[in-house]
């Protein structure tokens, strides 16, 4: 592993607080503190360190992802949740940054109500990894430290 793929964020976007009971049909019985252990042990394996954070304030979410400038964040996987589908500003955010990004989804996006059709975020994400449930945010992970890895 070069030592510049050494950190990788983990943002989680609006009501993501509530995986385990928010509509478990849809997203599963997997609670977010158990998804982030899992990530932290994958990372771990791929000898990388992650740092996860969760708001449900589209402005929060800017605010962190503004912190990983400076290249202290190598890449990061993004689960926008609604805000995928509505915020050029976050958009606007991940691009000025410069970080290599994944977007990962618990559901299919694509079987859903067709607002959630559309991503603010995919054009400018280095891949879309959606419906796999938590193994979304672990595929997404992997595949971006193998990027990473692989860049010149």
């Amino acid at each position: 592993m070069t030592p510049a793929v050494r950190r990788i964020a983990v943002l989680h976007g609006p009501n993501l607080n509530l995986l385990g009971e928010r509509e478990p049909s849809i997203y599963g019985s997997a609670t977010l503190a158990e998804i982030n252990a899992r990530l932290g042990v994958i990372a771990a394996e791929l000898g990388v360190s992650i740092e996860t954070a969760q708001h449900n304030g589209e402005g929060e979410m800017i605010d962190t992802i503004h912190s990983w400038r400076g290249g202290r964040i190598a890449g990061a996987v993004v689960n926008a949740a609604a805000f995928t589908h509505t915020s050029l500003a976050l958009r606007d955010a991940l691009v000025s940054v410069r970080v290599p990004f994944v977007e990962v989804h618990l559901s299919n996006v694509h079987a859903r109500e067709p607002m959630r059709h559309h991503s603010m975020l995919a054009a400018d994400a280095i891949g879309v990894i959606a419906g796999f449930g938590p193994d979304s945010y672990y595929l997404g992970l992997q595949a971006l430290v193998s990027r990473l890895a692989a860049a010149p």
